[in-house]
């Protein structure tokens, strides 16, 4: 009798083992800080793994007291790059749109007043990108920049 309930408690044991263990690939994330041209800081998140390519995040906000964000250039690797956008502006509403060489839109994030949000662009091929905001004439006022990606 003693020797089935060892062998139940084992068997159970390694069955809670195997369940903690997991499975799949792993993946390491590196923070790393640039400091944007401009003035604003714009920091970047780079992790490695899983989809098999780099992402990035970095960090954009508008000014809360003009048309204009808080810095012109920003940087990211190359791979799946994220911008999150905050406009502490509670009274006038911007968004984030990149675009290639003056070329087609990648994205657009939504309008927000007064709160964050976030920009997933895919794929993103080492150049040279412009960021603006899309709301009425915001671009041309100004509210641009250039994303580096590398």
């Amino acid at each position: 009798m003693i020797k089935f309930v060892t062998l139940g408690l084992a068997a159970m044991a390694s069955l809670a083992l195997v369940a903690c263990g997991g499975g799949g690939s792993s993946s390491t994330t590196t923070p790393t800080t640039t400091e944007a041209a401009g003035g604003g800081g714009a920091t970047t998140t780079s992790s490695g793994g899983g989809s098999g390519g780099a992402s990035s995040t970095v960090q954009l906000a508008a000014d809360p007291s003009q048309i204009a964000f808080d810095t012109t250039s920003l940087s990211a690797k190359a791979g799946n790059v994220t911008i999150d956008f905050d406009n502490p502006n509670k009274a006038l509403g911007h968004d984030v749109c990149v675009e290639a060489a003056g070329e087609k839109e990648l994205g657009c994030s939504k309008v927000v007043t007064g709160s964050s949000t976030t920009l997933d662009l895919k794929d993103l091929k080492a150049g040279t990108y412009t960021f603006y905001c899309s709301v009425d004439s915001h671009k041309d006022a100004g509210m641009k920049g250039t994303l580096t990606v590398q």
